[in-house]
């Protein structure tokens, strides 16, 4: 038995199976709306900064008054 997922674009129930050629989503349509969202940069996956250099030793503690 074949799991039944929620197509991304429209919510309806999809078999997550080998004939299934468009899955997760039910439909090319989906398919294609999704692939658009992503090139109109709908989507996004946050990037973090990379380190300084200075930011991988430790902070010197505050001088004592």
């Amino acid at each position: 038995m074949a799991a039944i997922v929620d197509c991304p674009t429209c919510g309806a129930k999809v078999e997550w199976k080998e004939e299934n050629r468009y899955r997760p989503f039910c439909s090319l349509r989906c398919k294609q709306l999704d692939l658009g969202a992503w090139a109109e940069e709908k989507y996004v996956i946050p990037v973090a900064n990379p380190l300084d250099d200075t930011d991988d030793e430790p902070t010197p503690p505050a001088p004592a008054p």
